[in-house]
């Protein structure tokens, strides 16, 4: 076999890797080594010396591992045997990449849980041509950047799930305003990939993050604008205003019902401006935003109690709507009374602190005279 006189391969952005096609060499010859491109002399599996861009004549001091493993003849054509391969270094670009399946995320202002979806974009070059032909290339003659593509595609999905997760929660951003964020957190992502990377002599370039989103029929999105809106709401309007406009509304809606609430209602109404509106309302929201069905509402600074009527027990009656259901003639002395401490109902006419109530009470309207 002819002995070569010029070791030369052509690079492009598919073929990372290619074999030169003889191991028949010869002191003298030239290595020609294009940009973009790392050669590497091998021999019996060992990676010797490592040539960059340029243009070389081959001889013994410029291959000084290899002649140190098998001793190179001295000689102006002196004929040995290794391996050359190129490394090409180009970079490759406008690799795309996305969520097959949603990531399950929560988000780290409002606490829910949302399936999100991702895509992108990146490029990749090898960094480091020796760690990525001992690592992932071995013994083959060729290596095509669409493996790597391959490989690494499953490699980054599985980690941006983490890696999003870990960038949202680090500065409090949710999920709806991510998208605002998408530089900053593309190279948070890049430098953190690139990690993994490094141990097989890739690097990943121009990493962008285009679009974290979450599809819009799923009904946890609609509960995460609604938490983004009340929590608007609150920063505009104050918590007191906020829980003034709810107490309203639930009353509201209690006023149009029947049962113990819309007796209440029925009550406030027709005091009108007399005594202990303000507390009956207070107490009727109190009760109604109070869901608890277990424990008793939390007692206020004044006392309440329960009071039986019509079979229904209504609770949160300060000494104020006590005496207004006395006007109205829904209750009277006998009327079963119970507060938190006591180990039965007792008439009204027997608690000693509301028997006052009772003493100042008008009489009813005077029949008419036949």
């Amino acid at each position: 076999m002819a002995l070569i006189d010029v070791i030369s391969i052509e690079s492009n952005d598919q073929e990372l890797v290619a074999k030169f096609p003889s191991d028949d060499l010869r002191l003298g010859s030239q290595l020609v080594v294009h940009p973009a491109q790392t050669a590497f002399f091998v021999h019996g599996g060992k990676i010797c010396d490592e040539f960059t861009a340029g243009t070389y004549t081959l001889k013994n001091e410029e291959l000084p591992l290899l002649n140190k493993l098998i001793n190179l003849p001295y000689g102006s054509d002196s004929p040995f045997k290794a391996e050359v391969w190129f490394i090409s270094q180009l970079h490759k670009l406008d690799i795309k990449w996305g969520t097959t399946q949603p990531m399950q995320l929560e988000d780290p202002r409002y606490k829910i849980i949302v399936p999100v979806r991702a895509y992108g974009q990146y490029g990749f070059r090898v960094a480091t041509p020796c760690t990525f032909l001992e690592t992932l290339v071995g013994n083959m003659t060729a290596f095509s950047s669409d493996k790597v593509e391959q490989y690494f595609k499953g490699k980054i999905v599985m980690q941006l799930s983490a890696l999003i997760a870990q960038k949202i929660a680090k500065d409090n951003v949710s999920i709806l305003d991510v998208n605002t964020q998408l530089i900053d957190m593309s190279a948070f992502c890049q430098q953190q990939l690139n990690q993994s990377f490094a141990k097989y002599g890739i690097e990943l370039v121009d990493f962008n993050i285009m679009s974290v989103n979450v599809p819009e029929e799923d009904p946890s999105l609609q509960r995460l604008k609604e938490a983004k809106d009340l929590a608007a709401r609150l920063q505009v309007t104050g918590k007191d205003v906020y829980q003034m406009e709810r107490s309203f509304d639930v009353l509201e809606t209690a006023a149009g019902n029947t049962g113990a609430g819309g007796q209440m209602m029925a009550m406030g109404a027709g005091l009108g401006a007399g005594v202990g509106v303000g507390s009956t309302i207070g107490s009727m929201a109190g009760q109604m935003i109070n869901t608890n069905p277990v424990a008793p509402p939390p007692i206020s600074q004044q006392q309440t109690y329960f009071v039986y009527v019509n079979g229904q027990q209504l609770p949160n009656q300060t000494p104020q709507t006590i005496a207004a259901m006395l006007q109205q003639g829904s209750i009277n002395a006998d009327t079963l009374v119970w507060k938190a401490g006591m180990s039965t109902w007792l008439p009204l006419s027997q608690m000693p602190e509301l028997t006052g109530i009772l003493n100042h009470q008008t009489p009813p309207p005077v029949p008419p005279q036949n």
